[in-house]
């Protein structure tokens, strides 16, 4: 057995095959649910029941893909330029740092200067702090996987120190958080008496706009043919280590504003549990997507419909919520084997 690389892709092949891939695996965890002794079609229709079911869980489950639309993008602009940015989490709550230093009332500014001066200080910071790993990688060749990873760590560390220490808001009771956003720094609701903010909105347009830089600008060129082939891209005279610096910006930034998104639009205060991984499954939702900006907006939709559905479908049936887990787990590799499948076909000797 050997792969040999398709010659033609078939388009409708390659845009049913996550389709496929994602009931392959919903099929194979289908065997989990009877081991529990539940019904597999129950199980799946609360599932989706819990997330879609209703107007609230709707609100519930955009409210969810929110930071994930923003994490995956920050992974996939990343990866697309074989940048392993594996400190999403990291950048998320130095995002959310910034924000709170500005935002709880050192800029008394109206909503409409304070709400994107927010977003630029969340991306900034969240871009700097993974320059630091980009310059370890270009300048020392250090591997970026480990310094992301542990600089995650780092942040939460600091974090911890700020919420606990010189941060802590002293009408807290003795909570562990910061003092809260301003209220013209607060995003907006869109749906009255939820929790689905505007932060949504900034997420979408963040996708569209990632997908339009990496396919239309020069930048996005730089981006995809240091991916490609790094040492042919230097041969060409693309200038690799400032396109990687120039990718570090922008995912950094992306990750930064997702916990900017968080902060204001539904925490409104910083604390340790601002983020319960969104860093991490910003890479699954990455992946999914087969690091398309635009097919991260559907994964985020998909991770964030399986996580909000299992917590619904657990209070019902003796399932663990814990099934969301390997549901997305399993799709990421079926997703992978689909997208190696449409690449290239089996030839048997």
């Amino acid at each position: 057995m050997h792969l040999e690389p398709r010659t033609n892709r078939y388009m409708p092949l390659v845009i049913a095959a996550p389709i496929l891939a994602i009931l392959v695996a919903m099929a194979l965890c289908s065997i989990l649910i009877i081991w529990s002794g539940s019904s597999v079609f129950e199980a799946y229709a609360l599932l989706f029941k819990g997330a879609l079911g209703s107007k609230f869980a709707i609100s519930e489950t955009l409210t969810r893909t929110t930071p994930l639309i923003l994490t995956g993008l920050a992974a996939a602009v990343a990866f697309r330029a074989k940048l392993w940015n594996i400190g999403g989490e990291g950048q998320f709550y130095i995002g959310a740092c910034a924000a709170t230093l500005i935002g709880t009332g050192t800029l008394d500014w109206p909503p409409y200067l304070l709400v994107p001066a927010l977003f630029i200080a969340g991306a900034l910071a969240g871009g700097l702090l993974l320059l630091v790993p980009t310059f370890l990688k270009t300048q020392l060749k250090v591997d970026e996987v480990v310094t992301t990873l542990l600089l995650n760590f780092i942040v939460l560390l600091f974090v911890n120190y700020l919420v606990f220490g010189p941060w802590k808001d002293p009408m807290a009771m003795g909570w562990p958080q910061a003092e809260p956003i301003i209220d013209a720094g607060l995003l907006g609701k869109l749906i009255p008496r939820t929790r689905l903010h505007a932060g949504l909105l900034i997420a979408l347009l963040s996708g569209v706009g990632a997908w339009a830089l990496t396919k239309f600008s020069v930048w996005g060129y730089e981006i995809r043919a240091v991916g490609a082939n790094q040492k042919g891209a230097e041969f060409s005279g693309i200038p690799v280590n400032r396109a990687v610096i120039r990718t570090a910006l922008i995912s950094g930034g992306l990750a930064g504003m997702a916990g900017v998104s968080e902060l204001c639009g539904l925490k409104g205060y910083l604390t340790l549990d601002l983020s319960p991984g969104f860093g991490y499954t910003g890479i699954v939702v990455a992946m999914l997507a087969g690091l398309n900006p635009l097919g991260v907006i559907l994964s985020a939709f998909f991770v964030a419909v399986v996580y909000n559905g299992a917590d619904s479908m657990s209070r019902a049936l003796s399932v663990s919520n814990y099934i969301a887990d390997v549901i997305t787990a399993t799709a990421l590799l079926t997703v992978l084997v689909s997208m190696l499948l449409t690449r290239y076909r089996i030839r048997w000797r």
